[in-house]
């Protein structure tokens, strides 16, 4: 495991990202059907639950990697507007509490919130709030749904590096959410702000949403920040929000008054759609 997490550090990230985005947009027919048979052996992925199982239907393997699902496969939870959905479908990484602006990201190691939103004002927020990590494994559902309604206010596009995020590496590599390249989604709410964090990963840093389509690559060299308020950009709560064109993280923060389920712990498998939270009403 030592040698593992060795490599995250002396690896190129970005090379061996564009060689996998490129591999995974290849439409030759029996490479993508390869791609695709062997991930749905490895990891198990059910096809029952998708809106086609033809291979033919999909031109590349990142098609099927972020493919939809059938209408019903995700009902929403009920409950008043304040109940958080999970964003995604995965495994818990860490969920609760955010102890004096800092997040907690494994055992021994933590990051602040004003590090993985790289904007001090916005995190006053959350100083005090609550946040939860959702780790995307290459057998889940790669789309990001919205866990409240809300208005998208801003995104920042912030450049680093691309270290794994299995749970190996995110046991060993410290403020590894805050040091990997990321799209920031902030958003107003009902019942006041919330964030979106989408953070890429080695191998898998393609990064969408479906206001601005491809968001990540291009990887940045500087923080890029856009204001989108007064654009109408409105998603109700449980509407798809992106995609990773490969899987990676999804991190949620709730402001003061938000809190998160205590059963969420550690390695806890969840569902887009499931109910994780609640807001102050």
């Amino acid at each position: 495991m030592r040698a593992a997490v060795l490599l995250q550090y002396l690896l190129p990230h970005r090379f061996l990202s564009r060689l996998v985005m490129w591999g995974t947009r290849w439409t030759f027919a029996p490479w993508k059907n390869f791609l695709i048979e062997r991930i749905v052996k490895a990891y198990r992925v059910d096809l029952d639950e998708a809106a086609t199982a033809d291979l033919a239907a999909w031109p590349h393997f990142n098609a099927f990697f972020t493919r939809a699902l059938k209408p019903g496969a995700r009902p929403l939870a009920a409950g008043p507007a304040t109940t958080v959905l999970c964003p995604a479908d995965g495994k818990v990484s860490q969920a609760g509490p955010i102890a004096a602006g800092r997040i907690l990201q494994a055992k021994g190691q933590d990051f602040s919130v004003a590090e993985l939103l790289a904007d001090e004002p916005a995190a006053a927020a959350y100083a005090d709030g609550a946040f939860l990590t959702v780790y995307l494994s290459p057998r889940d559902y790669h789309r990001v749904h919205m866990p409240l309604a809300g208005a998208l206010v801003g995104t920042a596009h912030i450049p680093g590096r691309l270290f794994s995020v299995a749970p190996f590496a995110v046991a060993a590599v410290p403020r590894l959410f805050a040091r990997n390249e990321r799209l920031v989604c902030l958003f107003e709410g009902e019942h006041g702000p919330f964030a979106v964090v989408l953070v890429g990963a080695m191998l898998v840093s393609g990064i969408e949403t479906v206001w601005g389509g491809v968001e990540v690559p291009p990887y940045a060299l500087a923080i890029t920040r856009r204001d989108w308020r007064g654009a109408g950009v409105h998603l109700e709560r449980g509407a798809e929000l992106g995609r990773f064109n490969m899987g990676s993280t999804a991190v949620v923060l709730l402001p003061t008054g938000g809190r998160f389920d205590l059963a969420l712990a550690p390695e806890s498998p969840v569902r887009m759609g499931q109910a994780v939270g609640q807001v102050a009403g």
